[in-house]
């Protein structure tokens, strides 16, 4: 579990870029130098992340972490990787409220490193992944609508409607329809060194009902518990009603914090623009927001709340 901690937090402390970038970073660090789990594994993990609501390389980080160490490895995981920016976001809460740094020079370059960075996986997993004109041609039909119809549903009706083509096309290592000859070689699947570590049947539906009971429960909870409640219930649902992750779930996190005057548009868009320069998630910009809003909680007990709240639909749903 050290090693799956390690790993992640050297991920926390240098993934610039956001979730698109991420999987560049994870791919070299965990297919690559790691080798914990070939390209095919990876390119499941992806599309599963992608998938679930919530912030999707942390999901990804979670998965990884999970298959080689359990449930406790997932934890460690997602510790690590959340842990350096999450630091950082709290400690601007407390002390400046009122720093915008969304137009600053240095964060518009990390930017453009990033689009490298994707770059770089997109074409790395897509030699492996798409070995035949068949898959590719799935692959840029899938890229054109998500680019003309950019909207979180749509990307959940991308990934539903590329399983069922798959599933009813293609066989693995194999172009349908294509002689035997010109059959391109499924990926070489590298074997897990300590095996994949499950996640037990019964622990797995017990999360999903936990899931489904918070989701359901918080709301009416709302008034017992007082802001701490309030606080966490907004957050659950960010994490758990958001798809595609990322800048996606900006607009939710307004209409629950903003709107109520918990806090002021000012200090969410320099907390916004201050996210855009650290590594790791977007996701524990969240952690920012409990840390500079009102009424109490707020500073460093805010931040861990939101922080909690927002990240725990991703461990239930990948468990």
């Amino acid at each position: 579990m050290g090693e799956v901690f390690g790993a992640a937090l050297r991920l926390g402390l240098t993934s610039f870029g956001g979730p698109a970038a991420h999987l560049g970073y994870f791919r070299r660090e965990y297919v690559e130098r790691r080798r914990w789990l070939d390209d095919a594994a990876f390119g499941d993990l992806v599309s599963l992340s992608q998938f679930l609501p919530g912030p999707g390389s942390t999901q990804l980080t979670i998965a990884i972490g999970t298959g080689r160490a359990g449930m406790w490895g997932g934890l460690a995981a997602w510790l690590g990787f959340t842990a350096p920016s999450a630091i950082v976001m709290i400690a601007l809460g407390l002390v400046a409220t009122s720093v915008d740094l969304s137009g600053a020079g240095w964060v518009h370059g990390l930017k453009l490193a990033a689009v490298a960075v994707v770059a770089q996986a997109v074409l790395a997993m897509g030699r492996t992944l798409a070995p035949d004109w068949q898959r590719r041609g799935m692959a840029v039909v899938a890229a054109v609508i998500a680019l003309l119809v950019a909207t979180p549903m749509t990307q959940v009706v991308l990934i539903v409607a590329g399983g069922v083509v798959g599933m009813l096309l293609l066989r693995p290592g194999e172009a349908a329809g294509a002689p035997a000859s010109d059959r391109a070689p499924a990926p070489d699947r590298a074997p897990a060194p300590d095996g994949v570590h499950r996640v037990p049947l019964r622990a797995g539906v017990l999360a999903l009902v936990l899931f489904a009971v918070l989701l359901a429960g918080l709301p009416l909870a709302r008034g017992l518990g007082g802001h701490a409640t309030e606080l966490f219930d907004s957050f659950y649902r960010s994490g758990a009603l958001v798809f595609g992750g990322g800048h996606v779930v900006l607009p939710l996190l307004h209409a629950n914090v903003v709107d109520p005057g918990w806090v002021s548009d000012g200090a969410f868009l320099a907390g916004y623009g201050a996210s855009q320069a650290v590594p790791g998630p977007l996701f524990t910009f969240a952690a920012y927001l409990g840390a500079v809003g009102q009424p109490a909680p707020s500073g460093v007990v805010g931040g861990l709340i939101a922080l909690v709240a927002i990240f725990l639909p991703s461990f239930l749903l990948v468990f």
